[in-house]
């Protein structure tokens, strides 16, 4: 595991009752995690010292609007925002352009109506013939969605005040009692758990190693023993796949 997230857990274990300037500062190894990981995703002229300020606007407003009253963690709201704050600063740079994001929801309503009219996972051959293009054109769509696939999930759902939040959001932190946040939290990952259990096979060995064993692409390339580029698809189309599969089972 990455020593800035050990850090990080070192100091997450200090009493959940700090104050704002504890936060931050304790919290900032985890500003500088999330903008390496998303970093390796980036072609390298972007400028990760504005991603790097994005986050850490990301983390003050996270310490501002936190409300330990909702049973979540802070790490796990912490999280959520300085993701969102560089994905803004992304597509303040026109990297995350429309036509990406259009490629990704074409692509997204693909798999919910190939999965409910064949009543199982379509491979790759089968989107690409509904999408009229060749399998090579579909693994190149793949590649280019792939920066997008990495914050889908957290822009699915928004909360009563109509913010955006996602799945870790709804974590709870088991040292504080609110069952509404944590029967929230088990029917949604029951529901997750069973989407993931449904990938096919080495799209859900790529999710349980990023996610869960937090290697990153060329390791887990090592691993299944297939090229980087390759992974990346299997990555971009297990996400896509999951948001189908999430769709179809509310």
């Amino acid at each position: 595991m990455n020593c800035l997230v050990k850090a990080y857990e070192q100091e997450a274990q200090r009493s959940s009752a700090q104050s704002r300037d504890e936060l931050i500062v304790t919290h900032l190894p985890l500003v500088k995690f999330l903008v390496g990981r998303i970093a390796t995703q980036l072609p390298p002229h972007l400028d990760q010292d504005d991603l790097m300020s994005a986050a850490v606007i990301g983390l003050i407003t996270a310490a501002e609007r936190f409300d330990p009253s909702r049973g979540v963690q802070f790490k796990t709201f912490a999280e959520q925002r300085i993701r969102g704050t560089i994905i803004d600063e992304l597509r303040s740079q026109d990297w995350l352009t429309r036509s990406l994001r259009d490629k990704f929801k074409k692509l997204e309503r693909e798999f919910v109506m190939l999965e409910h009219r064949l009543g199982r996972n379509p491979t790759s051959e089968e989107v690409a013939k509904s999408l009229e293009i060749s399998v090579d054109d579909y693994h190149h769509m793949l590649e280019e969605i792939h920066l997008l696939s990495f914050v889908s999930l957290d822009e699915s759902w928004e909360d009563e005040d109509g913010s955006p939040f996602g799945l870790l959001d709804i974590l709870e932190d088991k040292g504080v009692e609110n069952p509404q946040s944590q029967l929230m939290a088990r029917q949604m990952l029951d529901t997750l758990t069973e989407a993931i259990e449904g990938l096919p096979e080495k799209e859900r060995l790529v999710i349980t190693f990023y996610y869960y064993e937090e290697l990153n692409l060329k390791e887990i390339g090592a691993v299944l023993d297939l090229s980087e580029s390759r992974i990346s698809q299997l990555h971009s189309q297990a996400i896509v796949r999951l948001r189908a599969k999430m769709k179809n089972m509310r």
